[in-house]
């Protein structure tokens, strides 16, 4: 009886990343394609609203403003208190569960469209090109013992980068400070304090992280990469290739007769490889690295174009696919994010829609009370009121159910759009002593002219009890 243990002797080899990582990092290969405007489309769209919507002008200010000093975000028409904070964890909640909805479906097309860093990556690369060529005279150039010609190109090259990332730093910065005036103080060299801070932290931010960083950024920092796959199923789009239409690989003149020489309709031509922005060889498999960006799959549909083979060897395919069953599209993991959405939709439009156009904050002096001289015991209180809509509102304000109370003092007040005020008033007891030595007093406040607009919050009257 033989008692040895058999096994099999596996060949390891370095992955695959670092296989195809040269000493300067990786080198990607201009391509064209479909999913190429694709992504050219969305990054042009995502530019356009980042660098624009910072100096667009809304009703004489600037249209979307986190005023961190005054506690104030405005949007357009619209101005959120802290009070409405919820609302904004509400829409960042929705935007999670948006983002989980569209891996379900189809992978990580975020990473690969939309994605900032990608997006920004995908730029100064861009610029890389222009100024150093394409991916065979940047791989001689990063060889090449420096020359002045190796210097220009890299002074141009870093150049472009730094100023990609002091615009894409002013403008962060000017969506927390009105951007016109921090331009200014930019360009004449006035900036300073926490604005100049800000401004330099994020240029270099997006110095180091698209142009030096780049794919180790998706690679090691990221978290959604290490947890995307718990959210794929069997029918998640990702790319992949097809390895039983593609197998064996190997090298072949057009026209030629495949089958008999047993190969499959990959040519081993590598231009998957070397369009990778992460440098990944998709015909692998899936992996954590691959950014669902869809070089790869322009790529190889060039390729075989000239071939004269059917296009998507390398594709947008579910695991059921390429084992030869169906995607199902309807599943319920995908219905119940797409559920999840609508309700949290809904919810967040119908809160909007009720969101109160005037705030009321009632807080009562510490002093417990007081006796006037028509020997009245009073209570002290401050109101704080903020008025949530655009224009100027004139207000009033009284007591409600209010019997053997008066308000004492300014009942009307006007303020600004926008802006928050406050108002000393006391309340004056006319009845005898109570019996309790608390009674819950309840202020409202109104538009003059739209009783619509109004607010209503409580406090305590305290009072000494009658013996």
């Amino acid at each position: 009886m033989n008692d040895r243990i058999p096994f099999t002797e596996i060949a390891t080899a370095p992955a695959s990343i670092q296989a195809r990582r040269t000493d300067s990092g990786i080198h990607t290969r201009s391509f064209t394609g479909l999913y190429r405007n694709l992504r050219i489309g969305f990054a042009g769209a995502l530019f356009v609203l980042f660098f624009g919507t910072a100096w667009l002008n809304w009703n004489g200010r600037q249209a979307v403003l986190w005023d961190l000093g005054n506690s104030k975000f405005h949007i357009f028409g619209a101005t959120f208190w802290p009070q409405d904070f919820i609302l904004l964890s509400a829409l960042l909640i929705i935007c999670a569960f948006g983002l989980f909805a569209i891996t379900v479906y189809a992978g990580r097309v975020w990473c690969g469209y939309s994605c900032p860093q990608s997006t920004w990556t995908w730029l100064f690369m861009w610029c890389e090109k222009v100024t150093e060529g394409d991916r065979n005279q940047r791989i001689k150039l990063a060889a090449a013992p420096w020359s002045m010609n190796k210097l220009a190109r890299r002074t141009l090259k870093h150049s472009l980068w730094l100023a990609i990332g002091v615009l894409t730093g002013l403008t962060f910065v000017g969506y927390f400070t009105p951007i016109r005036p921090l331009a200014a103080e930019l360009l004449t060299l006035q900036l300073g304090g926490v604005a100049l801070f800000w401004v330099l932290f994020f240029t270099a931010a997006t110095y180091i992280n698209a142009g030096l960083l780049r794919e180790a950024v998706c690679l090691h920092m990221c978290p959604y990469a290490r947890f995307q796959s718990v959210m794929f199923d069997k029918d998640t789009l990702a790319v992949a290739y097809d390895p039983r239409r593609g197998e064996a690989r190997g090298p072949r003149k057009k026209g030629s007769d495949v089958g008999a020489q047993g190969l499959g309709d990959c040519i081993d031509c590598t231009l998957c490889v070397q369009v990778c922005p992460t440098g990944i060889d998709i015909r692998d498999g899936l992996q954590m690295a691959c950014i669902g960006c869809a070089a790869c799959i322009d790529a190889c549909d060039g390729v075989m174009d000239k071939m004269g083979y059917a296009r998507g060897l390398i594709g947008y395919k579910s695991e059921h696919s390429l084992q030869g069953g169906t995607t199902h599209w309807l599943r319920p993991r995908l219905l119940g994010y797409a559920a999840a959405l609508l309700v949290m939709i809904g919810a967040l439009v119908v809160a909007l829609q009720m969101r109160p156009m005037v705030s009321l904050d009632v807080i009562k002096d510490r002093g417990l009370f007081r006796e006037n001289a028509q020997g009245q015991i009073e209570n002290i209180y401050l109101l704080k009121v903020i008025n949530k809509t655009e224009r100027t509102q004139h207000y009033q304000l009284r007591l409600l159910d209010a019997d053997g109370f008066t308000l004492q003092g300014n009942s009307a007040l006007v303020i600004p759009a926008g802006e928050m005020s406050e108002l000393p008033v006391s309340v004056a007891m006319l009845a005898e002593r109570p019996a309790s030595s608390s009674q819950t007093l309840s202020f409202e406040i109104r538009e003059r002219d739209d009783p619509t607009i109004r607010s209503v919050a409580h406090s305590r009257f305290v009072a000494p009890m009658n013996r």
